[in-house]
């Protein structure tokens, strides 16, 4: 489906479409979902794709997060460093840490796995998503609240809805804890990212950030003058092997839909919920 519109009367015109496929990973509000779920067109999206090579470099920014790695690097260039424990003043090992997930989808599921050799202290919030589902994953689901206040990494993993667009404000930055390490991983939207900004310059938190409010990131943007920051141009799941991936779920799935029988691989936009996203395209990929 990509970018382009697809409203009732564009859908009408085709008699013998049976499913849409959004190659991009979100499902975008620009399909008439009540049209597609009153004749019987499916509406797919392969984002499980992405939730691996995601979570993989999420583990990555919360080590160097936590340690300073790549702020260490930058001050020994500059020939500004310090050594041994003058260098780990602020440290926060993820080794025992408290660790919050906010969303709780394909992106949390598939980093579990790499945080529990670190912790066992998992917490989740995700409205979406019944306590059961959480506490049989070996977490423990509480409230945004108790993720704030108490966790000392604190992973952002949401989808953009009509409900938590820019929920993450100065508010909720100023319950973390000092020196509690926030990594943003779903879409810059689900926070207040001047907020966030103004959170990571005053040195109460440190912020890790593959996502950003408009990409291409203007070359005067104040978050590349930011400090405490980490930056990632969006590049966490733009990997050759995962387009390949996508690209054999796809083909698998609709290849079961020609054959008649229900899509097995992909996510499938269901009634209750497709209408509430709010994810923008990718503009750059």
């Amino acid at each position: 489906m990509g970018i382009f519109d697809m409203p009732a009367e564009r859908l009408a015109r085709c008699q013998n479409l049976k499913a849409f496929v959004n190659s991009e990973g979100n499902f975008l509000p620009n399909i008439d979902y009540r049209h597609c779920f009153e004749h019987g067109i499916r509406v797919l999206s392969a984002s499980h794709v992405f939730a691996e090579p995601v979570a993989e470099i999420g583990l990555a920014m919360a080590i160097d997060l936590g340690r300073g790695i790549t702020e260490a690097d930058r001050l020994m260039r500059e020939g500004k460093e310090e050594y041994g424990f003058a260098a780990n003043r602020t440290a926060q090992p993820l080794m025992r840490a408290r660790v919050g997930l906010i969303g709780f989808g394909d992106l949390a599921r598939a980093l579990l796995p790499l945080l529990k050799p670190f912790t066992s202290a998992i917490e989740v919030y995700d409205p979406w998503v019944p306590a059961l589902l959480i506490e049989q994953a070996g977490c423990r689901s509480v409230t945004l609240d108790s993720i704030l206040t108490h966790s000392d990494f604190i992973f952002v993993l949401a989808g953009v809805t009509s409900e938590n667009t820019g929920f993450l404000d100065k508010r909720a930055f100023d319950s973390m804890k000092k020196g509690a390490c926030l990594l943003l991983l779903s879409r810059a939207a689900v926070v207040n990212f001047s907020d966030m900004l103004d959170a990571a310059a005053s040195g109460r938190i440190r912020v890790a950030t593959d996502v950003f409010p408009v990409e291409p990131v203007a070359p005067d943007d104040p978050v590349r003058r930011t400090p405490n920051i980490i930056l990632s141009p969006h590049q966490a799941g733009a990997m050759e092997a995962t387009l390949n991936a996508m690209g054999a779920s796809i083909t698998a799935d609709i290849e079961l839909i020609a054959r008649g029988l229900p899509p097995a691989v992909c996510k499938v936009a269901q009634p209750e919920t497709a209408t509430r996203f709010r994810s923008m395209p990718v503009s750059k990929s």
